[in-house]
């Protein structure tokens, strides 16, 4: 799960990591400038301060990353038939061609590639399990 994911744990581990320290440092600076004022130190102050600086850089920067990344990996690899399209049909010419001069060995060594590679449990299945990539390449060698 960790390998298979791994860069969306270490870049959700970085963005818990940078919030605590955030906060934490914006309570000690929080403390320091109560202290200096001679006020008592409240928490109720301090959470809407902390609530409210986050906010601000999450809508002028997080928030717009998030969608740009997001929004674009979305439209990119899941809802963009262009994108699916590429892939796909060079997979399927791929297959084809290892058919066509593999004979008999091919859909051996296709599968194992496919295995290797996490073709049919990969993250954005597409028209892989479809019967023009199960049997391309097939009429050449019959």
């Amino acid at each position: 799960m960790f390998r298979k994911y791994a860069y969306g744990w270490i870049t959700l581990t970085f963005f818990v990591g940078s919030l605590v320290l955030h906060w934490y440092f914006g309570w000690r600076s929080f403390v320091d400038e109560a202290q200096a004022h001679g006020e008592g130190v409240e928490t109720a102050s301090y959470l809407n301060a902390m609530l409210r600086d986050t906010f601000e850089n999450w809508q002028s920067e997080f928030l717009q990353l998030l969608w740009q990344v997001g929004g674009l990996a979305y439209f990119l690899y899941v809802g963009s038939p262009s994108s699916k399209e590429n892939d796909d049909r060079m997979e399927v010419k791929i297959d084809a061609v290892l058919r066509a001069v593999g004979g008999e060995k091919a859909d051996g060594l296709i599968a194992k590639i496919d295995r290797e590679f996490e073709r049919e449990t990969g993250h954005t299945p597409h028209g892989h399990g479809t019967d023009l990539a199960r049997n391309a390449g097939k009429e050449l060698s019959a």
